[in-house]
């Protein structure tokens, strides 16, 4: 419950999440029906880069202010577009002052037949994210935890959906319960695609998760990582990854385009680097 995002918002683990959970949005709407997006830790939904929180650790610094600055080639651009046009939006000026957070972007980037269900547990969070989404008929906020959201809301009744799925990671056992909580949305709605974050810190953790994603019999995974330098369970965060549950067709591809020049940009000393692997196959 100590967790808050604002200290964190647009770093570098923000800019994997964000940049993959664009993609795959426009990669859904390329079919007219309707979809649901959940996210199941959705905290106060957009972040003002000149807070007391943000400026304590200047995280953004290291990640969105970079991304945005440096100039890119045209294929990354194409890619990135759907999220940083976003970003831009509510930036007119020169300066960065705030920074839509995966509900922000997710419902600026919506249809209008698109629905979004945000789950937020801290109360004083889910306060300002209620507000921020007040009579917004497209969005419904529930003050609930996030691991039971994949119990209570699935399948959705647009029989398509996209889950993301980004814990604090405070607590020892957060791959597991992850782990627990994917399976059994999977369970109940196979043919959702599932985005999960997790920090590059905890290595056996996240062998685990892999471990009981297989032994679950889930289908289709895809793990995309970018790491800025060598972290572990002392250090400060300089990597994230993502697990996804089928992901579109052209998301691998997208995402060998985009993250070499991600870490590039971002790299923080010899040892950054990119994967992006088949977990488990089709």
């Amino acid at each position: 419950m100590n967790y808050r995002h604002a200290y964190h918002a647009g770093n570098i683990g923000d800019v994997l999440k964000h940049a993959v959970l664009a993609r795959l949005i426009v990669y859904l709407q390329r079919k007219d029906k309707a979809f649901r997006i959940i996210d199941t830790h959705a905290g106060i939904g957009a972040y003002d880069l000149t807070s007391e929180e943000t400026q304590k650790t200047g995280e953004w610094l290291d990640g969105i202010a970079k991304v945005i600055s440096t100039p890119m080639p045209d294929d990354v651009a194409a890619l990135l577009a759907p999220w940083l046009d976003v970003v831009r939006a509510n930036n007119p000026g020169k300066d960065l002052k705030l920074y839509p957070g995966s509900p922000a972007l997710a419902r600026k980037l919506m249809r209008p037949v698109d629905r979004l269900t945000l789950t937020e547990l801290h109360p004083a969070d889910f306060d300002t994210l209620s507000k921020r989404f007040a009579g917004d008929h497209q969005v419904k906020t529930i003050h609930l935890d996030g691991w039971l959201a994949l119990g209570s809301f699935l399948p959705p009744k647009e029989k398509r959906g996209l889950i993301i799925i980004d814990p604090a990671f405070e607590e020892i056992d957060e791959f597991d319960r992850m782990a627990s909580a994917v399976i059994k949305g999977w369970r109940k709605f196979s043919t959702g695609t599932y985005a999960c974050w997790y920090p590059l810190k905890d290595r056996y953790g996240l062998r685990r998760f892999d471990e009981a994603l297989k032994d679950a019999g889930v289908k289709d995974v895809l793990t995309l990582e970018l790491s800025l330098g060598k972290s572990g369970p002392d250090t400060a965060m300089l990597g994230s990854g993502m697990t996804i549950i089928n992901p579109p067709y052209t998301l691998a591809e997208e995402m060998r385009t985009v993250l070499p020049w991600l870490r590039d940009c971002l790299r923080k000393g010899s040892e950054a680097s990119w994967s992006v692997d088949q977990l488990i196959a089709e």
